[in-house]
């Protein structure tokens, strides 16, 4: 199975599909939404997030299953504008440091970029900062790889 592959990568193009529903993926989903993308090239992308109240702990903090999810998101994004494939990655190893927290309605920056590509197997580092002053809120690496995996609700064509 080939990855669903987009006919030219564009930050528009990438926009729209993260903006489209997926089944499936409702946390993807709830955790994305608003997150704009302001730059999109080979092998890097830079968006901006504002933090929803639905993202936050009891104390007003950014949860941080909440940043993982969304550096995960723009981590796959990242790759997508190096391989130009945007579904068929698996992440392989995943670790993230955080520094600081936000609040909630607080804009923030997060940077993915492709540091490697060998193939199948990329190797992605995010950085996310706070908008206004530029702290330093978490840094993740990611080691993604492209299989053949079939989602059991994707139908496929029978072989008889």
């Amino acid at each position: 199975m080939e990855g669903e592959k987009l006919p030219r990568i564009s930050r528009k193009g990438i926009q729209e599909y993260l903006n489209k529903e997926m089944p499936h993926v409702e946390l993807q989903n709830i955790t994305a939404k608003g997150l704009m993308i302001d730059h999109a090239r080979k092998g890097f992308v830079r968006c901006t997030f504002i933090i929803p109240p639905s993202a936050s702990d009891a104390h007003g903090n950014w949860q941080v299953g909440a940043i993982a999810t969304i550096v995960d998101i723009v981590a796959s994004m990242a790759i997508c504008t190096e391989t130009a494939i945007i579904r068929g990655n698996v992440t392989m190893d995943y670790n993230i440091s955080y520094y600081s927290s936000a609040k909630i309605q607080e804009e923030v920056e997060i940077v993915a970029k492709v540091v490697g590509n060998k193939g199948k197997l990329s190797s992605i580092r995010v950085e996310v900062k706070k908008k206004d002053d530029g702290e330093l809120i978490a840094i993740a690496k990611q080691w993604t790889a492209s299989n053949e995996f079939r989602a059991p609700w994707i139908n496929h064509p029978s072989k008889l």
